[in-house]
């Protein structure tokens, strides 16, 4: 039986940067690491490390990863929910937004919370 799991609560969380004397901020990290806070100095912000995912990006990488995911070609996917298939493809590469009401159609077919999409 699987239990419950601690979850962080991330809005109560501050990034904290300092500029100064070497000394001063050895003395800084000393105490922080006292309180058991995490070092994050040697971490990237996940978009310089993913830029396939341009603002705006992920709902067209999630029907895309869907669609194929239950093996639908756009043909397909064009058929079983109504869309034409130029306005799927458009989607697929940004190139057109997704709407909540399309989104419920896509869901629905690919077997997938539509709020992915939007």
């Amino acid at each position: 039986m699987l239990g419950a799991t601690k979850k962080r609560h991330t809005k109560n969380f501050r990034e904290v940067r300092y500029y100064g004397p070497r000394k001063k901020i050895e003395k800084i990290d000393q105490l922080a690491r006292s309180l058991d806070l995490e070092d994050i100095s040697d971490s990237a912000p996940w978009r310089e490390l993913f830029p396939e995912f341009e603002e705006g990006a992920a709902p067209a990488m999630a029907l895309k990863g869907s669609r194929a995911k239950e093996n639908i070609t756009q043909k397909g996917l064009s058929e079983i929910t109504g869309i034409p298939q130029g306005h799927i493809s458009e989607m697929e590469n940004g190139r057109r937004t997704i709407g909540k009401e399309i989104a419920k159609k896509l869901g629905k077919a690919l077997n997938v919370d539509y709020r992915v999409f939007l």
